[in-house]
């Protein structure tokens, strides 16, 4: 008979798999897949976590506590990412990880339940690279790893008629690190910054809106509580962020479809889940690319 218990649930695959067998030949495919797989297997297993099943490139594991299971996530990106031989022409093979805490049955070492699922179904909204977790996990979380964390999107996953909160796990240090408010990394270098503190000006539909050492972040997305509100079948509830960093104004992108950045010289750049530094002036877009006379676009001049 199973047995009801509450448990972090991971999900993890190699990304471009069959890019990898049809690059390095079947047998040198299998064998750096296989290397992944045990990757991600000691990794659980150093994080008080237990494998459940493995399915050709992907791994399915659990753990006692959202931490355990994050610390096992971050332990595989890294590892995988640097192993030397895990290379196709010269670029890392890449793994992308979901999770999710909530019930399950166990029975006959096997889980199974809602929450299996939509562990299963975060996987398919990280890209390589990524850990992509939902506000189940966020909650059970340290402080930490909490600050670690970033909200992409508000998405109907498949199969399910709820919206869910979609985060990220920044588990590169660097990573965390540009997504610190401005105010914390200002202690050390206000003298230095303050003779040139900057703003950012942003004007969308009439309104105007300055970015600057007094106003560090906005947000920006269809949802009313957004700070510039942009209707749209492209745009992500919560769609981009621009925050004020280290003196520099990074365009922060959560979305489903991405932002594309048109410079006054005619430059063009795509971010998507990602992050980019805004310089000059230009024109913004979000899930498309902007258009000079169009209502969606949203204009920018970075001011000294």
């Amino acid at each position: 008979m199973g047995k009801d218990i509450e448990l972090a649930i991971l999900f993890a695959d190699v990304v471009g798999s069959t890019r990898i067998y049809e690059v390095m030949g079947d047998l040198r495919a299998r064998d750096m897949v296989l290397t992944c797989v045990e990757i991600m297997r000691a990794a659980t297993e150093q994080n008080h976590g237990t494998v459940i099943k493995t399915i050709g490139d992907e791994i399915m594991a659990t753990f006692p506590t959202a931490n355990d299971a994050i610390n096992a996530g971050s332990r595989m990106q890294h590892d995988i990412r640097i192993h030397a031989e895990l290379k196709v022409e010269g670029q890392p093979i890449a793994i992308r990880i979901g999770g999710h805490f909530g019930p399950v049955v166990l029975e006959n070492r096997d889980i199974f339940g809602a929450a299996v699922h939509t562990a299963n179904r975060m996987t398919s909204q990280a890209k390589a690279g990524q850990i992509m977790i939902t506000s189940a996990m966020v909650e059970r979380l340290a402080p930490e790893w909490q600050s670690a964390v970033r909200q992409i999107d508000v998405a109907t996953l498949k199969g399910k008629t709820n919206e869910d909160e979609l985060f990220e796990v920044l588990w590169q240090k660097e990573d965390a690190t540009s997504m610190l408010p401005a105010i914390a990394l200002g202690a050390t270098t206000a003298g230095r910054d303050k003779q040139r503190s900057r703003r950012l000006r942003l004007r969308f539909q009439g309104q105007e809106i300055v970015v600057d050492e007094n106003r560090a972040n906005i947000a920006i997305g269809r949802a009313e509580e957004n700070d510039i509100v942009v209707k749209g079948n492209l745009i992500s509830r919560l769609h981009a962020k621009i925050e004020l960093v280290r003196n520099k104004f990074q365009l922060v992108d959560q979305s489903t479809n991405g932002t594309f950045v048109t410079t006054r010289e005619g430059e063009e750049a795509f971010v998507r889940r990602d992050t980019m530094q805004l310089k000059g002036e230009g024109l913004i877009g979000f899930g498309r690319v902007p258009e000079n006379n169009s209502s969606l676009t949203v204009r920018y001049v970075c001011e000294e």
